[in-house]
Parts: structure tokens; sequence; C-alpha cells
């Protein structure tokens, strides 16, 4: 597995403070992603902060996990940016808060020049599956993405 480097937090243009992967966000969730050929994978430590139920992780935490995740290969696999179009979740399990670290992982599903549509799936620490979703991303040209959203190539996505 590669780690996948975060291009948009050292951009001297724009402070990067997204909720879900920037590490300059103290109330987001600060995701770190890893490649590993056909999946893109994440670790998370979920907090009382994203509660929803008692000890439960919240159904719209849930799914900002999937849909951050999908941008992420997005970013990878198809290398350029898009906006969610659609996202169908299915929650599984309750997702709780355990002190255990989850995981999350996306596959690229129907690659397409305009739309894609990405698998993902939240398990817990024992890897039961908790949550699945299929998110539909509407893709940018990659000329656009970096003329007007300031895609820095896939290169920048990985160490030398």
């Amino acid at each position: 597995m590669k780690k996948i480097v975060n291009p948009f937090v050292n951009n001297p243009q724009h402070q990067h403070k997204c909720f879900g992967c920037s590490p300059q966000n103290p109330i987001g969730l600060q995701l770190e992603f890893w490649d590993a050929g056909e999946e893109i994978i994440a670790k998370w430590l979920p907090k009382k902060q994203f509660e929803g139920y008692m000890n439960v992780v919240h159904g719209g935490i849930q799914a900002t996990l999937h849909d951050e995740i999908a941008s992420w290969v997005v970013y990878t696999k198809c290398q350029t940016m898009g906006v969610t179009s659609n996202m169908e979740v299915q929650y599984k399990k309750p997702l709780m808060i355990s002190g255990e670290e989850i995981t999350i992982k996306a596959r690229l599903e129907s690659p397409n020049r305009r739309l894609v549509k990405i698998n993902t799936l939240i398990q817990d620490y024992q890897g039961t599956v908790c949550s699945i979703a299929t998110v539909t991303y509407f893709l940018l040209s990659q000329q656009k993405a970096k003329m007007e959203y300031n895609y820095p190539g896939i290169e920048a996505f990985y160490e030398k």
C-alpha cells in the first residue's frame, strides 16, 4: 500500500479546511488515504463528537466518509476532480464508537468519461460491514479541474 499525499494542504493560494481530509480543520474528520491498487483505503478513529445515537457514529457522518473517500478515487484513479452527482447509502449495522479504528474502502466500479460510479464500504474494527454506498461523480475535464479548482495533477498525490 502506498500512502497518498494530500497536495491541497500546503497550497499557498488557499488555506485548506476541507471537513473530510484537512489536518488543519480541528472539527473535521482529518482523513488520510492509502492506495492499495484497485482500492483506496482510509483508517479512522470515530470520536464522540461524531455521535448520533449513544455510541453510534451519526449516519450523516458515515455518508460524508463514503463521499470523501470516493472523491479520492476520482483524484487518483480518474486523475481529475469531480462533483457528487448521486449517492445511495445502505446502513447495514450500527457503526459503534468503540475506541478502535474503522476502515473505509472505495473502488472504481464503472469508469466513464463524464460519470463514474464508485463503490464504498465502512467496516468496524472487527471487519464487519456497517454501511455501503454507491457514489456517482460527474467528472470535470483535467483542464477545467486544473484551471478552476487547482487540481495539481496525479503526480502530486504520490511521493517520488
